[in-house]
């Protein structure tokens, strides 16, 4: 039995607008299906849209962070949110992009324990006090990222990753959103 992947409704690929559907047929032509997360948000195009603009402006953009990097913010931010569709799917594809099968379960169990540089724990102790508790970011923590050779625009790139996917992780969770099966597989081996 199949359940569905949003408590909400789901649009047909012919119902929705054509820049959604062209959005979305882009990401199934690259990625060989479709993330759940780009048929539940065009439940509500306008958010959609910029759902995605904000996500693009903050993961694809050059950077002082690595793909990667931005995919552990992610991947640590929502293990500690309880976000199931975050974890696996951001899961996949930070074992892609760091090219290490095993990081993401390390990161989204517990990344102090992880194998990591000082630079990345650092970045995620920085990452989870954005994405937990924000009122409590002070002038220290930003000289102890300074201290690992971050700059103040890595400062603002990880603090903007993780509150955007707090946002990310509780629209999931509002959702229900069902991780795509694809996901779960993705990265597990040196050759995927």
């Amino acid at each position: 039995m199949s359940r569905p992947i949003s408590r909400f409704p789901v649009p047909a690929l012919d119902e929705m607008p054509e820049d959604v559907r062209h959005r979305i047929l882009e990401v199934q032509a690259k990625a060989g299906f479709v993330p759940n997360v780009f048929l539940t948000l065009a439940h509500r195009p306008d958010e959609f849209r910029a759902f995605f603009a904000y996500h693009d402006a903050l993961m694809e953009k050059d950077s002082g962070l690595s793909k990667a990097e931005r995919e552990m913010i992610v991947v640590a931010s929502s293990g500690a949110n309880q976000c199931q569709y975050c974890v696996v799917a951001h899961g996949a594809i930070l074992r892609v992009r760091a090219r290490n099968p095993l990081i993401a379960d390390q990161v989204a169990v517990n990344y102090r324990k992880a194998d990591l540089t000082p630079r990345q724990r650092a970045m995620l102790d920085f990452a989870l006090k954005t994405a937990l508790r924000s009122a409590e970011i002070g002038d220290a923590d930003f000289a102890a990222l300074r201290e690992h050779g971050f700059s103040d625009e890595d400062i603002w790139d990880i603090g903007a990753v993780a509150a955007f996917f707090a946002l990310s992780n509780r629209l999931a969770n509002l959702t229900s959103m069902r991780p795509n099966d694809e996901f779960f597989l993705l990265g597990r081996s040196p050759t995927t």
